[in-house]
This record gives C-alpha cells, sequence and structure tokens, in this order.
C-alpha cells in the first residue's frame, strides 16, 4: 500500500458542551475532498485521541467509514492507546468501519524501551484487524518513545503482520534518510506540515498533517513547484506555510486551529478540555494576524487559479 499526497489529520468535532458532534465528519470529509486531500488520519494527536474515549473512537471510525467512502477520500484509523484491551478493541472498530488503514503511535506511559519491544505490542494489538495494512506513527514529542526507526522498519518487514509503513513525525532526518534509501523502503509519510517540501526533496511523497485540514491550497503549490523543478517558488509558498503555522500556533495551536476551521467554513466546534479554550478576544486577534500575513488570501488565490 502506498498513500501519496496530502492526508489530513481532521480534528474531532465537539459540540458546545463538549460531546462529540458525528455529524460534522461528512462536512469535514468533503471540504477535504473539494480541496483536493486524498486522505484522513483520524483520531491521531490533532483529533485528541487521547481526549476521547473508547467508545467515542468507535463511533467516530464508524462516521468516518461512511463519509470517506461517500465522498472517496482514504481512511486510516488510529488505533493507539495504553492499554491492550481497548487498543484490540479500535482495532476490531477500525476494520469494522471499513478502514484503509489502521496506525498506532507507541504507549506513552509504560513505554517500549525498543524496537523489538515496540514490535510486540504492535503485533498484540492489530491481531483482531486481520492484517489490515498498518503504520507505525513515530512522534517522540508527543509519546517520549524514541527507537530506532531504522531498525524497526528491517524487522517490521518480517515480524508485523500488514506493515506498509510510517507515519514520521520525527525530527530525525538523517534516520529518514536512511530509510528511503533501503532496498524496497516502506510507505514514510511526512508528517512536519511546515516542512514539507523537505520531506519532498528526501523523497517522501505522502504527508499526515493538522494544516491540510484548512490549508491544503498552500501545499499544493509546494508540491506543484517542486515537480515542476522550481524550488524558489515551492519554498516561497513553504515559507507562507511557515508563517501561518507560527502564528497559530502563538495562541495554543489544536484550539486555534479548530476556530481557523470555522472560519474556512466547517465548524469542527472546540478543542475538549484539558486543552484550555479560546476567548473571543484571543480568536479576535488571531483572525486579525492572519488577515495581516494573507493566509485567507493565500488560500483563496489558489482555489480562484
Amino acid at each position: 500500500m502506498k498513500l501519496t499526497g496530502l492526508i489530513a489529520a481532521p480534528h474531532t468535532p465537539f459540540n458546545g458542551d463538549f460531546s462529540i458532534n458525528l455529524d460534522c465528519v461528512s462536512q469535514q470529509a468533503a471540504h477535504l475532498a473539494a480541496n483536493g486531500v486524498a486522505g484522513a488520519f483520524v483520531a491521531g494527536t490533532t483529533g485528541e485521541c487521547h481526549s476521547l474515549t473508547t467508545d467515542e473512537r468507535a463511533e467516530l471510525f464508524a462516521a468516518w467509514g461512511e463519509a470517506a467512502r461517500a465522498h472517496g477520500v482514504k481512511f486510516i484509523a488510529h488505533i493507539g492507546h495504553n492499554n491492550l484491551p481497548d487498543a484490540r478493541a479500535l482495532a476490531e472498530a477500525a476494520q469494522r468501519a471499513g478502514a484503509d488503514a489502521i496506525s498506532a503511535m507507541a504507549p506513552n506511559f509504560f513505554k517500549p524501551s525498543d524496537a523489538a519491544a515496540l514490535l510486540d505490542w504492535f503485533g498484540r494489538i492489530i491481531e483482531p484487524a486481520g492484517g489490515m495494512p498498518f503504520y507505525f506513527y513515530d512522534i517522540p514529542v508527543m509519546t517520549g518513545v524514541t527507537i530506532d526507526t531504522a531498525e524497526f522498519v528491517q524487522r517490521a518487514e518480517d515480524e508485523l503482520p500488514g506493515f506498509v509503513g510510517v507515519k514520521y513525525t520525527n525530527p530525525d532526518r538523517e534516520q529518514l534518510r536512511r530509510i528511503l534509501e533501503m532496498d524496497d523502503a516502506p510507505d514514510m509519510l511526512f508528517g512536519c506540515d511546515e516542512e514539507l517540501l523537505e520531506g519532498w526533496e528526501l523523497g517522501c511523497r505522502g504527508a499526515v498533517g493538522s494544516t491540510y485540514n484548512f490549508a491544503a491550497p498552500i501545499y499544493h503549490r509546494v508540491m506543484a513547484a517542486h515537480a515542476a523543478g522550481d524550488l524558489a517558488e515551492a519554498r516561497r509558498w513553504q515559507g507562507r506555510s511557515l508563517k501561518m503555522v507560527e502564528t497559530i500556533a502563538a495562541h495554543g495551536f489544536t484550539q486555534s486551529a479548530k476556530a481557523v476551521m470555522h472560519w474556512v467554513g466547517v465548524n469542527c466546534g472546540p478543542a475538549r478540555p484539558p486543552l484550555p479554550q479560546c476567548s473571543a478576544e484571543q480568536l479576535e486577534v488571531l483572525r486579525g494576524e492572519l488577515e495581516a500575513i494573507g493566509f485567507f488570501d493565500w488560500i483563496d488565490e489558489y482555489a480562484t487559479a
């Protein structure tokens, strides 16, 4: 299995009382499809996975299964969890929902110490999924688990049924280079939006990111310019991505990004506590800063080109 192009990490939509709003999922999928996004990586970090119950995640998978099929986008279900029964239940739920693939980050309380321990864990949690394509979600900044991913990849090809690749949200670019240079390299999905061009220059051709939900036009420009050999233009658009990400992150990334989603037409509601809430004044400042750097013009410019 190879995933190419932009894969959004969609927000989990909530109502004002922080209950899950499954009615929004179809609108999210339609928005992604209209913006040329190839797929959705559901209930990962951007999806606030560890702020959801297992039942809520299973319900979210079912909703995305229907929406993804209806709108022609791929659906990857993140099943990572800190306990074995819930992770296995999520693997079953992903299969029932018709996910195209499953993925999991490492457990982040009792942490696997090396590639062998992580392979053993993943082998146990994916067993109920019956060999579905599986991506390791490598995000050490969130899990606190740093392993030799190159060793993991080499061993996973023989030891982990269904293994196809890595969602690589890992700052070690030299390690990524080594993996991509392997014979029969797995599918490496680049996981740092504001550095997408670097991932493309290293050889990645698929990427998973949160800002692809609302800023896909910026990244289509990056990829198109790179394909045309116009690195100056690619860098110009990548620089715009960096400005946008820095602006949003300065106000608290997840809750602010959900506000941006509302402004581009899909109201995903608030972030769920323990993430903080944005005040009306904070949102007004954020919108003004995004307008000042040209963000809304950038995404409209692509749409009307």
